[in-house]
């Protein structure tokens, strides 16, 4: 939001809570949920572009994406930009496909802001306690992925793309604690533990048989788009990809700096 604010476009944000949405300034709040049909009317009234996730609060793809996506012509958007939670086409994405609407896909791999599951161990411990330490991951700083919003929205040449996008580096875990390590300037040791003892605590933290055998493919055979350096956010957006260490500069103070 803070990038098409600066470049002067109006900007409106739908969230389920105004109170905590924590906005910059000069965008336009709405109350609403994605999920809810009957929010949507007001959030379109007047928009031209739109950035639109697949998917609801429980990761599950959402249902109503046939009365998103109408609600939206109706209303005069032009382009959306869909943020893909799913490697298949959700109800969402075949809506907006058939609608007219110029659309184009953001493909994520890993979010660099999954790392502050590791923030309170850092912090009270200096350690880092995670398995699979030989699996690169590509992740992207969240910043990247709208700023390519961002790009798409307001530019020409993106309709129909699937865009994936990553960072300008693979690290494994080793690799990431060894750049928190360094951004804090103090020593944070890796502790690596075994496949049970991942599976275990992702059972204890209430994730599904389902949800346990994704997680287990992602690490013990990852997609190659996961582990793969792509240029998709400088082409895009003309700058280069922020790194990690970028992103821990930005949170230090979460990990205990």
């Amino acid at each position: 939001m803070e990038q098409l604010l600066a470049a002067g476009h109006r900007v409106r944000g739908l969230t389920r809570d105004p109170s905590r949405a924590n906005l910059p300034d000069g965008a336009e709040v709405v109350a609403g949920n994605l999920a809810v049909t009957s929010s949507l009317p007001e959030a379109f009234a007047g928009v031209t572009a739109a950035h639109l996730i697949s998917f609801g609060d429980d990761y599950a793809p959402l249902a109503n994406g046939a009365e998103i996506a109408q609600i939206a012509v109706e209303a005069g958007v032009r382009k959306v930009t869909i943020l893909k939670g799913d490697m298949e086409k959700t109800g969402l994405d075949e809506a907006v496909e058939a609608s007219g609407l110029e659309y184009t896909y953001l493909a994520p791999v890993e979010f660099m802001s999954n790392a502050l599951e590791w923030a309170q161990s850092v912090q009270k411990e200096g350690v880092v306690r995670e398995g699979f330490p030989d699996v690169p991951s590509s992740m992207v700083h969240e910043a990247d992925i709208a700023s390519v919003a961002a790009a798409v929205l307001t530019t020409d040449g993106h309709t129909g793309k699937e865009y994936w996008l990553t960072g300008p580096e693979a690290l494994t875990a080793p690799q990431k604690v060894a750049v928190i390590s360094e951004v804090l300037g103090r020593e944070v040791r890796y502790i690596e533990l075994s496949r049970e003892e991942v599976i275990a605590r992702w059972r204890e933290q209430g994730y599904s048989d389902d949800d346990v055998e994704f997680f287990l493919a992602i690490r013990t055979n990852p997609p190659e788009a996961g582990r793969t350096v792509l240029p998709t956010v400088t082409e895009v957006t003309g700058q280069p990809g922020r790194t990690f260490a970028q992103w821990m500069r930005e949170n230090a103070a979460v990990f205990g700096a």
